[in-house]
């Protein structure tokens, strides 16, 4: 399997495993603060804000352009508050959805890129890589053991 294939095997993967891990929260749950001053809400907009950020750098790189100018994102933790920022009044049941849709898009946009760019050191792999399945399970083992009960109970 080329490393294109296996990368995007292994985000689709990947991210079923977060929405699994999401599976059957309430709304008040989603909202529950316990990751800094976040809960899994903003956990999945910030997903989706890097989702949307990496979409069009992937369509860049497709064409042969540089994805982003040096130093766009260079700031992290800026670029996540902006984006949980920008939804602030957006209802779960909407950052869900555009979840799965931005999950679809940033897909996409990398099936688009021709296979080159995903070798090693290749321009999208980073980029694919950040957004995609690595990102996602982070974030969903984190999810994960906030759901598990306290020890003793």
């Amino acid at each position: 399997m080329s490393d294109k294939a296996t990368l995007l095997r292994e985000a689709d993967e990947a991210f079923a495993e977060l929405r699994l891990a999401v599976e059957d929260l309430t709304d008040e749950e989603m909202r529950r603060v316990w990751l800094g001053t976040w809960g899994v809400r903003e956990i999945l907009i910030h997903i989706s804000g890097w989702h949307d950020a990496m979409t069009p750098a992937l369509g860049r790189i497709a064409k042969g352009e540089a994805p982003y100018p040096v130093g766009t994102y260079d700031d992290f933790d800026a670029w996540n508050a902006r984006f949980v920022q920008q939804k602030t009044g957006v209802k779960t049941t909407d950052v869900l959805a555009e979840l799965d849709t931005s999950h679809q898009e940033f897909v996409g946009a990398a099936r688009a890129v021709p296979e080159l760019h995903f070798v090693p050191g290749g321009a999208a792999r980073q980029p694919f890589e950040g957004a995609g399945a690595g990102h996602y399970r982070e974030h969903a083992a984190q999810i994960r053991e906030w759901r598990q009960p306290p020890p003793g109970r």
